[in-house]
Order: C-alpha cells, then sequence, then structure tokens
C-alpha cells in the first residue's frame, strides 16, 4: 500500500513537473509570451502574430519534444531489461547511429536527383536500426549465445564505426544538404511541424499497446533466461519481439528528430530509483521523464543564447555523459 502510494506522488510530481515544462516552453523563446497572452490566445483574443508563434511554431515542437522523448526513454528501458545491462541505450548500442547511417544516405540521394519522400523516413530509420542491431548481435554472438556485456561493447565499436561512415558522408554532400544533416545529426527540434509529428504517431500507436500486453514478460526476462525458461518463456522469441519494439520506437524517434541520444540511458535509471523496477509503473514513469527531458533541453537549447540556437541532442549529451561515466565508475568497483 505505502508502495503505491509513492508510486501515485511520483506520477503525480512527474506530470506537475511536465506541466511545468511545458508552460515554459511556450513561454521562452526569441518571442516571449506570458501566461496572459496564451489566455487570451486560448480565448480567441489573441494576434495574428502571436497564434503564429504559438499554434504554428511552438507547439508542434512541444509535442514533438514530448513524444520523442517519450519513445527513446521507453526504448531504453526495454533494451536495459531485454539485455539485462544498465548502460543499454538506443544511442551507445548503435542504433540511432544505424537510423543516422540510412538518414544521410536519403540525402545523399536526394543530391542526386533521386526523390525520396519523407514519408519513408521512418521506415528506413527502422531499417537501418534493424541493420544496426543486427550486426551488433551477430558479432556479439560466441558459441551460439551473445553475453549483455558483448552486446555493449560490440554496440559501442558499431557505433564509432558507423558514425564515421555518416561523416563520411555527410561531407560529400553539398552545402546545402550538408547544413541539414548536421542539424540532424546533432539531434535538432528546429523547423518541425505538425507533419513531422503526424510521421511518428501511427508508430507510436502501433507499438505502445504491444508493451502494455508484454509488460510482465519484461519483469521476468530481466530475472535471466533460466528463470525466464523455468517459468515458460519461450526466451529468444520474447527477447526478439521487444527488441523489435525497441528499434522501432528508436528508429521512428531518431527519423524525424536526429541524434539525441542518453535519454534512454538517463529516464529508466531516474525512474527505477523513483518507481522500482517493475515495467507497469517504470515504463509509464519513463515516458513522462523521457519527455521532459527532451522537452527541456529544447526549451534551454532555443531560449539561453536566443535567437542562436543549440540543438536538444547537444544538452542531452551534456548530462548524459558524465552520468554515464559515472555508471562506469560505479559498476567497476
Amino acid at each position: 500500500m505505502q508502495k503505491n502510494m509513492r508510486a501515485d506522488f511520483v506520477f503525480i510530481g512527474l506530470a506537475a513537473i511536465l506541466l511545468l515544462a511545458m508552460l515554459f516552453s511556450l513561454h521562452l523563446g526569441s518571442y516571449p509570451l506570458r501566461l496572459t497572452d496564451l489566455y487570451q490566445m486560448m480565448s480567441g483574443e489573441g494576434t495574428p502574430q502571436q497564434e503564429l508563434v504559438l499554434f504554428s511554431i511552438r507547439m508542434p515542437r512541444l509535442l514533438l519534444a514530448m513524444i520523442t522523448g517519450c519513445g527513446l526513454a521507453l526504448s531504453g528501458a526495454v533494451l536495459q531489461a531485454v539485455f539485462r545491462n544498465d548502460l543499454a541505450d538506443p544511442g551507445l548500442l548503435g542504433l540511432s547511429a544505424g537510423a543516422g547511417l540510412v538518414i544521410i544516405v536519403l540525402f545523399y540521394l536526394q543530391q542526386q536527383g533521386v526523390f525520396v519522400s519523407a514519408h519513408w523516413r521512418p521506415f528506413a530509420a527502422f531499417c537501418g536500426v534493424a541493420l544496426s542491431a543486427s550486426l551488433i548481435y551477430t558479432l556479439a554472438r560466441k558459441k551460439g549465445e551473445a553475453a549483455p556485456a558483448r552486446i555493449l561493447l560490440t554496440g559501442i565499436a558499431v557505433n564509432a564505426g558507423l558514425g564515421a561512415l555518416t561523416l563520411v558522408l555527410a561531407m560529400r554532400l553539398d552545402r546545402s544538404l550538408y547544413d541539414q544533416a548536421v542539424v540532424w545529426l546533432a539531434g535538432s527540434l528546429s523547423g518541425k511541424n505538425y507533419k513531422d509529428i503526424m510521421l511518428l504517431l501511427p508508430w507510436f500507436i502501433a507499438l505502445l499497446p504491444v508493451l502494455a500486453w508484454r509488460v510482465k514478460i519484461l519483469d521476468i526476462l530481466s530475472l535471466g533466461d533460466e528463470t525466464a525458461t523455468g517459468l515458460g518463456i519461450h526466451v529468444n522469441r520474447q527477447r526478439l519481439l521487444m527488441i523489435v519494439v525497441a528499434v522501432a520506437l528508436t528508429g521512428a524517434s531518431v527519423a524525424v528528430t536526429g541524434g539525441i541520444g542518453f535519454v534512454g540511458l538517463l529516464a529508466p535509471h531516474m525512474c527505477r530509483r523513483l518507481v522500482g523496477a517493475r515495467h507497469a509503473l517504470l515504463l509509464p514513469a519513463c515516458a513522462l521523464c523521457g519527455a521532459i527531458l527532451v522537452l527541456v533541453a529544447d526549451t534551454l537549447g532555443r531560449s539561453l543564447l536566443a535567437p542562436v540556437e543549440i540543438p536538444a541532442g547537444i544538452f542531452c549529451a551534456m548530462i548524459g555523459a558524465p552520468y554515464f561515466l559515472y555508471l562506469l565508475m560505479r559498476m567497476a568497483r
């Protein structure tokens, strides 16, 4: 009973923080909007300039930041449960790098005169993440098994290799496409609109029910293969399903917003301390925490040095990199 009350307070607190982050995101920027201005616009009494800033620029960016953060955090929580490794993250494992390579290839094809619709980007990114995951799993296998530690180390190596290849291809782009590629690789939400949100929503509508349906399986998989097998779970089949879900969430998120890293590492660790390891509580908490992280990072990036904009991915890396080193040192003891 006490644990349930604590979880309730945690969810209320996270929801309150998210609401405050949303208000600050709508308020801050090179064109500030006060709470009274927001109220007037919601009442239909705002100026055309205020409505343009709110509904055409900041609102879609806010929604996209929340959806992306949710997807990356859930993907990280799933990967940590499946691989039983607290350092598992879509970026660190090289999954985001696979998506990045495919997206840069699309930019290169565009330069060669090949028309590729933006609607294909999430699917193309999914294919890139899937290929990266397959490569990592194949290289990490030893005697038919892939230990979590080997998967992590292999993922870091693949991430570095794919990142280098991505940079080489990006340098072959012309100036305008290169600028777009650099912004995308840094993980920026600048210039996003409702079309980008509509690219993401179908993936989330299809994948989130699968997570809710198999949430208890994640609890069992995190106990280890022998325990899961003893409980009657087909480990390889269930692990593959969960990896596909994590791959799809990562691919869809990265395809639209670019290489925003460390969210899948930070959010599960924070939430595990707050609500425990049960995924029925952990996953919703991760969704809220991931949304907060990306939204705050994006808000700071576009408001601290306005009108100069710092990509959200850079702020997430500034927080995530030291925390990753802390986890490494703690695990080495």
